[in-house]
């Protein structure tokens, strides 16, 4: 069964000088029920733009979207909250540092439900709550009172995790979740990210910069360049795939980028 479906999605902006830029170009693209696929690409190849387009916090020019066989690409993003769970790169941003971890976790527990938090907090979803953190095995019941804006960076993305799985949603997409956490918090929000989703049988689209965790993560890559999709590799190619590999490919595609603007702006020399 395939939980997510673009069809021809297509997606342009407007630069500062007022020329079109193609963020995506006609993105087909299905991902199967259960499976973990990594998404990498340098800056501006379009894989936010993508997720953004998914979420719905952006429509796109062209295309369709189906998730779980559902067309969902006319619902704005709170109609899709439910389906889609979201962990963005800045842990301050799946948060309310403010309340405390277990108001945060209510919060989650209710969404899509016309409840106020006083309900939400109930005597089955406060212990519901203080199981979940318990399994994590870091301690992080004990601090159930505690603001938010106490935690660490890499606390709070896992507090941010488990909001966006509560209710275990149809796809998970993760924005760089850990490119701003030190190298030990990273491990961590790593290792229960991996077994969040392996409990749950959750349906991932990871976005990363590091050629390490899209190697030994997953078990579907795909790369993207100038809003294409250039590489997409599953089984044991992606077993096989090496960080130098990738960075081997990315190179290429930068060189014959620059060779294609260096023949450009040869003919522009020469014609105009």
């Amino acid at each position: 069964m395939t939980a997510l479906t673009l069809q021809s999605i297509s997606k342009s902006y407007e630069d500062g000088d007022g020329r079109q830029v193609q963020a995506l170009q006609h993105i087909d693209l299905e991902i199967a029920r259960g499976s973990f696929v990594i998404l990498v690409g340098s800056n501006g190849s379009g894989k936010t733009t993508l997720l953004h387009v998914i979420a719905g916090s952006e429509r796109p020019d062209t295309g369709r979207i189906f998730l779980e066989g559902e067309d969902v690409g006319t619902l704005a993003e709170h109609r899709r909250a439910a389906s889609v769970g979201r962990v963005f790169q800045d842990p301050f941003r799946g948060t309310v540092a403010e309340m405390t971890i277990e108001e945060n976790l209510a919060l989650a527990a209710c969404r899509g439900r016309r409840s106020d938090l006083g309900f939400a907090l109930s005597a089955r979803v406060r212990k519901e709550i203080h199981d979940r953190l318990a399994a994590l095995g870091i301690g992080l019941e004990q601090r159930m009172h505690q603001r938010v804006a106490t935690l660490s960076g890499g606390q709070r993305q896992i507090v941010t995790m488990l909001m966006a799985t509560w209710h275990r949603p149809h796809l998970l997409l993760l924005d760089e979740h850990t490119a701003a956490l030190d190298p030990r918090s990273a491990e961590l929000v790593l290792s229960l990210t991996g077994r969040i989703v392996a409990e749950d049988g959750l349906t991932v689209l990871m976005v990363t910069h590091s050629m390490q965790q899209a190697v030994h993560f997953g078990e579907r890559l795909i790369m993207m360049h100038r809003g294409k999709i250039t590489l997409d590799i599953s089984g044991t190619e992606k077993l096989r795939a090496q960080p130098a590999e990738l960075e081997s490919y990315f190179e290429e595609l930068h060189r014959a980028e620059l060779l294609d603007d260096s023949v450009a702006a040869l003919l522009r020399e020469q014609y105009i």
